[in-house]
């Protein structure tokens, strides 16, 4: 079966990560600090170069007098420079590098600072030096607070990954059919309180924590009849996810063998936290349990409940008398 990296390669490439809306809060203020620390690199590798071929000529241009003292200082820097614009190239993410540069902009500093006590030092070279520096300390830091910001954000937030298989007693076309009727969603999908289709937009929404409501559009973006759907949700949504699911005749003659894989990324913040809260701790679990009550929707036409979900104690495990049955519209009734 495809994965959902292959269903993204499938659909057209503005199906990524970005078009659905997850270069929001943390991904967008991460690809703007990776995108500023390997300019940063590239900076670092040619100042490096520069100061490690030619201590004497960086010397002169930036007013430090030419004595062996300051060649070795520079080539010292330059190695630092060096090492600097390597680490940032090849990890731009990681903001260890980043602050790595501020410091070595503090010695610089330090190092220019002292020169303006020399005699034979160039006072109009060296301020101009100065002023240059500061300006790459800013933007260094800058730079590192963001990617540690950034990286705080992702520690908090992690994208959720799930994949889930059930075998349901039912022809491929069958459960095809109910699950392409999106509306039928809720009927086994616990946290979700309704699904409605217009203009070929749908627009999900579902419970969250203290009598909350949390919302969010999708598309259909792959329908092959009996086969596989794929969704993703609409640009700008504050609940980035897509999926995909597919219908495969079940070995032996069983009915379907279904697979949903799909993947969505909490927002930050406090949606972020009631967000988690829809999906518990264990997304994974959630899913399953979903698919159990969607192959019960289908195989006995209602979602039951053992006496363990509505006793307390100890007892026979049977089924309830309180089973939870479909009404003639559809809808589950408690």
């Amino acid at each position: 079966m495809q994965s959902l990296a292959a269903f993204d390669d499938e659909i057209e490439p503005r199906q990524n990560d970005r078009h659905l809306g997850w270069n929001s809060d943390g991904h967008s203020l991460r690809e703007a600090a990776e995108r500023r620390a390997k300019g940063l690199g590239v900076f670092s590798l040619g100042l490096g170069l520069a100061q490690l071929l030619a201590p004497s000529g960086v010397a002169r241009l930036v007013g430090l007098p030419d004595t062996q003292r300051s060649r070795t200082a520079l080539t010292l820097i330059g190695m630092r420079e060096l090492a600097s614009g390597i680490g940032l190239l090849a990890r731009p993410s990681s903001a260890s590098w980043a602050w790595t540069r501020v410091v070595g902009d503090a010695m610089d500093l330090a190092l220019l600072g002292e020169a303006f006590t020399k005699k034979d030092a160039e006072p109009t070279r060296l301020a101009a030096a100065t002023a240059a520096v500061l300006g790459v300390a800013a933007l260094d830091t800058a730079s590192a607070a963001h990617l540690s910001r950034s990286e705080s954000v992702q520690q908090l937030v992690q994208p959720i990954h799930v994949v889930k298989t059930i075998t349901i007693g039912r022809p491929p076309s069958e459960v095809y059919a109910f699950w392409r009727n999106l509306e039928n969603l809720p009927r086994f999908m616990a946290h979700l309180e309704s699904v409605t289709v217009q203009d070929g937009t749908s627009t999900w929404r579902a419970k969250g924590p203290a009598g909350t409501t949390v919302e969010w559009q999708a598309e259909v973006v792959m329908d092959r009849p009996d086969e596989a759907i794929g969704w993703r949700s609409v640009e700008g949504t504050r609940v980035p996810n897509r999926g995909v699911v597919r219908f495969e005749r079940a070995p032996g003659d069983r009915g379907t063998q279904l697979r949903v894989e799909l993947k969505y990324e909490p927002p930050g913040g406090a949606l972020g936290s009631a967000f988690a809260k829809l999906f518990g701790e264990e997304p994974a679990q959630q899913i399953a349990g979903d698919l159990r009550r969607l192959k019960q929707v289908l195989e006995t036409g209602e979602v039951l409940h053992s006496d363990a979900s509505v006793h307390r104690g100890l007892h026979p495990a049977r089924p309830s008398q309180t089973n939870v049955q479909t009404n003639e519209l559809g809808k589950v009734d408690s």
